[in-house]
């Protein structure tokens, strides 16, 4: 094995595949991942991941501090721990958020003299390259690209229900999220096609393996990265067998591991708060502040109900039902096996439908509560619909445990912190709370268990929300890209550690701010401006 590439990319996640695969054209790769391979058929199916989702080797679950403003709570956020990182154990949803996401992180850049354009424009044709849709090819989709976009395969009665009802109190149809206006209510689009996942593993990183510049390590968790001065040289590791290795770079490490390992990892590196390494006694090597803060995550709260029959997808991965699903899907490729399991949505601000939506909204045909939640709840045949803050403005942040890099990261992710953005989820839980009443749903419910329908009080409405808020899976900002006065900044517009040489940070933990929406084909996207970047 070699000990030297030109680049090496920490972390095999959604953007760590796509900046590893691009970079393997002009030089030698090494790409390090802690986790295992993606080659699994539960993993393939866009189903599959349910059955693993409450306890898997292909999930991390951090657990958050007691948040003392959910009454001391704690609740997990898992990430994936696989090649592919989210892209592999997501529920596949193709979102990327809206025009002026972007173009906020162009107004916050702006004064940076590195800056190459973070707006709208700029980062468009990216995600148009990197997309094969099924159905789009406009000014907003493209058709050639390694990752599959397609309609949901199979379309549950109840998501269709929903659809209809949420038309029925007012919301218009939207036959694309990602086009002109996310306002709306409609079907997903997935990163899957014909029953089979699109990760970032398979759209990117499979097509370079008999690639001889990409070297691929799995089970390989890095520990530090190596600093000559200011001058990022390579990674110390330690492989599968328990060997400790140290890798050299010879022109740059791209750190990739995800909000939540990121930061950890350039903490034991020797860069961060000053003070807090000292805690931990690390030498600092950099001082950054900013290193761990701003940590960004979509809060999401379910209403649930109970059918009235036998509808949804209660217990369809279980015994006969399991095989009627199999034995369709390998007869015919159609079925409940091509269904991601969250096939419709919405976006709406409750209060002013001329706004900006505040409020996106999952319906899930089965009753899915958190892991510490499932206690208040049977299962049974019934429906969920989440509500999930897009634009939130509580932070949280990720300290170091202690120095071992074993010890996983202490995390306070303080969702629903913010009075507003408790106000916002208490509005959105008011409004698709009508969805339940309205037809055609209506005439399928048996009765809505949480919240309580009968009582919709800001007060009721807020013990609900703090009892059962939980994470949308998209942690970010934790290194985030800033301007050149912000003090808090960890990145420079190019992705680049301030105040270092050959380091940069390539996935979510280096957004100013989060998207409106799902958070993975951002990533992706990251990882492709970030090759760009090193390419020049």
């Amino acid at each position: 094995m070699e000990t030297s590439y030109d680049y090496i990319v920490v972390g095999g996640g959604s953007a760590g595949c796509v900046v590893a695969a691009k970079l393997s054209a002009i030089g030698t790769v090494l790409l390090l991942e802690a986790g295992h391979s993606h080659h699994h058929p539960l993993l393939d199916m866009p189903p599959g991941i349910f059955k693993m989702i409450n306890g898997s080797k292909y999930m991390r679950y951090h657990t958050t501090t007691p948040q003392a403003h959910l009454d001391g709570r704690q609740h997990d956020i898992p990430q994936g721990h696989v090649l592919g990182g989210g892209s592999s154990v997501n529920a596949q949803v193709y979102m990327r958020g809206r025009p002026s996401d972007y173009d906020e992180w162009q107004s916050i850049l702006s004064d940076n003299d590195e800056n190459p354009g973070w707006g709208w424009d700029d980062v468009l044709p990216y995600f148009k390259g990197m997309e094969s849709n099924i159905r789009l090819n406009d000014a907003y989709h493209g058709v050639d690209g390694p990752m599959k976009v397609s309609d949901p395969g199979h379309i549950d009665d109840f998501s269709r229900w929903f659809v209809q009802a949420m038309q029925s109190v007012g919301l218009p149809f939207n036959h694309d999220f990602n086009g002109e206006s996310q306002f709306g209510v409609g079907f997903y689009q997935f990163m899957n096609r014909n029953g089979k996942r699109s990760s970032a593993a398979y759209a990117y990183v499979e097509p370079q393996k008999d690639n001889p510049n990409l070297t691929v390590l799995l089970n390989t968790e890095v520990h530090r990265i190596v600093l000559e001065g200011e001058v990022a040289t390579g990674v110390e590791c330690v492989l599968k067998s328990g060997e400790k290795k140290t890798f050299t770079a010879e022109k740059e490490v791209v750190v990739s591991a995800g909000a939540l390992v990121t930061p950890k990892l350039l903490m034991l590196s020797g860069i961060g708060d000053k003070s807090h390494l000292a805690e931990h006694g690390i030498a600092c090597q950099l001082d950054l502040p900013g290193v761990g803060q701003n940590l960004i995550d979509h809060p999401e709260v379910p209403i649930t109900a109970f059918a009235n029959g036998p509808y949804g997808y209660y217990r369809q991965g279980e015994g006969w039902r399991m095989l009627k699903s199999g034995l369709q899907f390998k007869l015919f490729g159609s079925g409940p096996v091509t269904s991601a399991g969250v096939e419709a949505g919405a976006f709406v601000n409750p209060t002013n439908f001329d706004s900006p939506p505040s409020i996106q909204a999952f319906c899930v045909p089965i009753v899915y509560l958190d892991r510490d939640s499932r206690q208040f709840l049977k299962d049974d045949y019934g429906l969920t619909v989440t509500t999930v803050v897009i634009k939130p403005l509580s932070r949280g942040e990720v300290k170091l445990a202690s120095s071992d890099p074993a010890q996983m990261p202490i995390v306070s992710p303080n969702l629903l912190k913010d009075p507003r953005d408790m106000q916002q989820m208490i509005e959105g839980q008011r409004f698709f709370l009508q969805a339940f009443s309205a037809p055609p749903l209506s005439q399928y419910i048996r009765s809505v268990a949480i919240p309580d329908p009968n009582d919709t009080s800001d007060e009721v409405l807020l013990t609900h929300c703090k009892r059962f808020v939980k994470t949308n899976y998209h942690p970010a900002g934790t290194a985030k890209m800033g301007a050149e006065g912000d003090p808090m900044a960890v990145l420079d517009a190019k992705m680049r550690i301030r105040g270092t040489r050959n380091l940069r940070v390539c996935d979510m933990s280096s957004v100013p701010n989060i998207n409106a929406g799902n958070t993975n084909s951002v990533a992706m996207m990251l990882g492709a401006r970030c090759a760009d970047f090193i390419v020049g």
